[in-house]
């Protein structure tokens, strides 16, 4: 460090139009260069001779200079010099901070010391040096702030913040004979800057909804005052104002905190959800803030979701301000929607009101029933519609189709309504959707929910995406999964291909994942490996990026299965090789022995036919792909369990296999249904009509067919029961369910006092009775309205005592977990979830329910019951 040299300026900081002085230690008959330097380059740079002593050095502070400057200075002595020690050159460098008050905003805001809810709340603001400015106003509850210790922003702070020395400074004086002295880089430190953290504020809890408006942006023109009103909401609390503001290069930024209260306040607290059936206390804090509130009328109303049980009005007298509670019990109807209490408090003047929305659901599964025939050419068939379950989840859809019926409506909804969200099953819900207008005509709600479904899934897609450009099953996942990749992929590209917007980047990275992986393939004897190789080569060929080297060494081997044949045909075929696709399945069969796979590729004999019927769609072989399609039809006709990537396979199969079969022999019917007659006709294979429905009822149906060819009709009926009423099951899998006292001991749910704190325990078993791993298995815990779950990844409340065996994913919502798990063989797991009996009343407790997602062979169900939490 004997190069050092060490000067300062007579300040920190200046503003424009000052004149900074800096003193340089003294070095008789020796020069200095100055330069004066920013983030970019060198302003400017001069020579000045020094003195014995010190040398004193003036630099005026210009516009440039702003944010901050530094002054590099090098004092070069003469080389033949010995009136000291020092090396021929010292070098150093400080900072100095530049202040343009041209480019400081300083808004003002006028408002009231004190708001009220629920009235007109007036803000003035202005510039304090009279000028121009544009701005935008928000105003935020201080509690929903304080969650992550948010500042107002500063903008003047960001664009003006110190800037790190951007030049770069290199000489030869180390190699210069006679000098010495220590490296720049043991000296400088290039780059930093400062960033203040300060500590957290403490956060205060927050039990009203919390208020937040944004406004602007606005222009104020220099010296003018402008006006902002809005109503206040039902709120108490304090509120921030905060007003930030930018003109021609020039920022800056102000806020206001400001008290919202009056003399009379409310609040009522219900669950985040309620179920048909059941009943709840209602509690209402009233807030009495001035002594003149004394005697508080409390009044309740509900919407037709809702009745309040015994009087809906209730007193509270006050002797001094503070707070009170009454209780009103509410029972919920048979039916589902959003229920609506508005409360209602009044006193000496003063009147106050909360409103509260809550969702009335069913915890309960849907349940489809499938009804139909056959309606003859030029003939006639009958049936009886019986709706069932709560009045708001009963539909009704009717299917006419030329082909054996496909069950298209149970089927979608199954898709649509899967609770489980990983890769295949997120893919599975919106791929079918790509296709529809093939099957069946579709209006103008049909196209608009269709797109919002296909840009959803597109969207969460990305929650899935790695580093390395696959997807995972699970969304954050870190490894990928092969099956996942090339089946989100792919739909992707023909989602892209139809018109949606996929993300550039998204596709890229995928490629470029997929490339590798078809590159890195080794010839394997898994016959799920060569399938998801052999697709990962079709999705590639799709996207027009074929790998044929990987391709041809597929083709030469001898052992791939005829699943892994008929895609990889396919990918030949979309190359544009449809002679070598043609020699690849001379002879090859359509039909697949029945199989059904937990992981790896989640398939069956029936998705692997969906398969091969795409790709005789790709070669352009339509007879013989008919009466495969026929074949997929019947299996979906059936009321059979599929799993979503199955159902979804075969469905968007036949859908892509319809649009190359032209125009149909035609659909041409009327039906007649609560006395309105209805033509319906189309020239595709498929009429689907949803049938308006008042709750549970029963209604007759008749077809009449007006064209020469026979046609089937499926009644497809569903609704949510009350009681799922479904006796236990247990296929090849063990379940028990245990609920604990935080000590692990065994409790009765039946009855809770209210506030109690507890667990519930579900241990699940490999019954041993074979060797078959069981993989993708779920947990499905839905719990009753007044119970809470408790998150323990979030606070982390839980001891040793209840950690919960290893698994692969969890998903915490607000009534109900669903865990995701392997199982071996003879092996079992056991799941802890803690939860407390928050709200006082008579709840149903769903049934629990775990098995592998792609076998239902492999499930265990335990049947629900009513529960109470109690104020005692």
């Amino acid at each position: 460090g004997a190069t050092m040299l060490m000067f300062g300026t007579d300040k920190e900081s200046y503003d424009v139009g000052e004149t900074a002085k800096v003193t340089l230690p003294g070095a008789k008959d020796s020069r200095a260069l100055i330069s004066i330097e920013n983030g970019t380059r060198v302003l400017s740079a001069f020579w000045q001779d020094t003195q014995e002593g010190e040398t004193q050095v003036s630099i005026p502070i210009t516009e440039d200079m702003a944010p901050n400057v530094y002054v590099h200075v090098a004092l070069l002595q003469p080389h033949a010099q010995t009136a000291n020690d020092m090396p021929i050159r010292m070098y150093g460098v400080v900072p100095m901070l530049v202040n343009n008050p041209n480019t400081l905003l300083e808004p003002v805001i006028e408002m009231a010391s004190e708001l009220k809810p629920e009235e007109e709340v007036t803000i003035k603001v202005s510039e304090a040096d009279g000028k121009d400015m544009a701005y935008t106003v928000a105003v935020v509850d201080e509690g929903l702030l304080d969650l992550t210790n948010f500042k107002t922003p500063a903008p003047w702070a960001t664009f003006y913040a110190r800037e790190a020395l951007g030049v770069s400074t290199f000489d030869i004086y180390e190699d210069v004979m006679g000098a010495f002295g220590g490296q720049l880089e043991r000296l400088l430190a290039i780059g930093g800057g400062d960033y203040d953290v300060e500590e957290d504020e403490k956060k205060q809890a927050q039990r009203f909804k919390p208020v937040v408006k944004f406004m602007g942006p606005f222009y104020l023109k220099g010296g003018r005052t402008a006006e902002h009103s809005f109503e206040m909401p039902n709120y108490v609390g304090s509120v921030r104002t905060m007003v930030v503001a930018g003109y021609e290069g020039a920022y800056g930024h102000t806020e206001a905190t400001t008290p919202v209260r009056k003399a009379l306040m409310v609040l009522g607290t219900l669950p985040r959800v309620l179920g048909p059936g059941e009943t709840v206390k209602l509690p209402v804090n009233v807030f009495a803030m001035k002594e003149k509130v004394k005697n508080v009328k409390v009044n309740v109303k509900t919407n037709n979701l809702l009745q309040v049980q015994g009087s809906n009005v209730k007193n509270i007298s006050f002797s001094k301000p503070g707070d009170d509670v009454v209780t009103f019990d509410l029972q919920v109807g048979n039916e589902m929607g959003v229920g609506q209490v508005d409360i209602e408090v009044s006193s000496a003047g003063e009147t106050a009101r909360y409103s509260i929305e809550i969702q009335v659901r069913t915890p309960n599964p849907e349940v489809t029933k499938v009804d139909g025939g056959l309606l003859p050419a030029n003939g006639t068939y009958t049936n009886t519609i019986n709706t069932f379950g709560v009045k708001g989840t009963n539909k009704v859809t009717i299917e006419v189709s030329s082909l054996p019926p496909l069950n298209m409506g149970k089927r979608l909804s199954y898709l649509i309504r899967y609770p489980h969200g990983c890769i295949e099953q997120t893919t599975s819900s919106v791929f079918p959707q790509l296709f529809l207008s093939s099957i069946k005509e579709l209006n103008s709600n049909d196209e608009e929910r269709i797109r919002k479904n296909v840009n959803a899934g597109i969207e969460r897609l990305k929650l899935f995406q790695t580093n390395d450009g696959g997807f995972s099953y699970w969304p954050g996942g870190n490894e990928e999964s092969h099956w996942g990749t090339n089946y989100g992929g792919h739909f992707l590209l023909e989602a892209e291909k139809l018109g949606y917007a996929v993300p550039k980047s998204m596709k890229r990275n995928w490629l470029k994942y997929q490339r590798k992986e078809a590159r890195n393939y080794n010839n394997s004897t898994q016959g799920y490996e060569q399938l998801n190789q052999a697709y990962r080569l079709y999705s590639l060929a799709m996207a027009g990026k074929p790998e044929m080297g990987a391709m041809n060494r597929m083709a030469e081997s001898e052992s791939i299965t005829t699943a892994a044949r008929w895609r990889l045909a396919a990918a030949y075929a979309m190359a544009g090789y449809n002679d070598v696709a043609q020699k690849l399945t001379n002879g090859l069969t359509t039909q697949v022995a029945a199989y059904v796979e937990l992981s790896y590729t989640y398939g069956s004999g029936l998705r692997d036919e969906a398969m091969i019927l795409e790709t005789l769609g790709i070669m352009n072989k339509q007879a013989e792909g008919f009466p495969v399609l026929r074949g997929i039809a019947t299996q979906l006709g059936e009321d059979r369990w599929y799993s979503t990537q199955t159902t979804a396979y075969c469905l968007l199969a036949i859908a892509k296999f319809a649009n190359l079969l032209g125009k149909d022999k035609g659909i041409d019917i009327n039906y007649n249904y609560k006395g309105k007659d209805t033509r319906a006709a189309t020239d595709l294979m498929l009429v689907q009509k949803e049938l308006p429905v008042q709750g549970a009822e029963t209604q007759n149906i008749s077809f009449k067919n007006n064209g020469n060819n026979p046609l089937f009709v499926r009644i497809i009926t569903q609704g949510s029961p009350l009681e799922y009423k479904e006796p236990a099951v247990a296929n090849n899998l063990n379940m028990d369910i245990a609920y604990l006292d935080n000590d692990g001991n065994p409790i009765d749910v039946s009855r809770l006092t209210q506030g109690t704190s507890f667990m519930a325990r579900v241990t699940v078993k490999h019954p041993g009775t074979t060797n078959r791993y069981y993989r993708e298995m779920a947990l499905s815990q839905n719990f009753p309205s007044g119970w809470e779950i408790t998150n323990t990844r979030l606070d982390q409340a839980y001891s040793s005592g209840d950690r919960s065996s290893s698994f692969d994913y969890q998903d915490i919502r607000d009534d109900r977990v669903y865990t995701y798990f392997s199982l071996a063989a003879s092996s079992s797991k056991t799941f802890y979830i803690r939860l407390n009996a928050t709200y006082a009343g008579r709840y149903y407790l769903p049934g629990v329910e775990a098995g592998a997602m792609y076998d239902n062979a492999i499930s265990n169900y335990q049947p629900g019951r009513w529960i109470e939490v109690s104020q005692e």
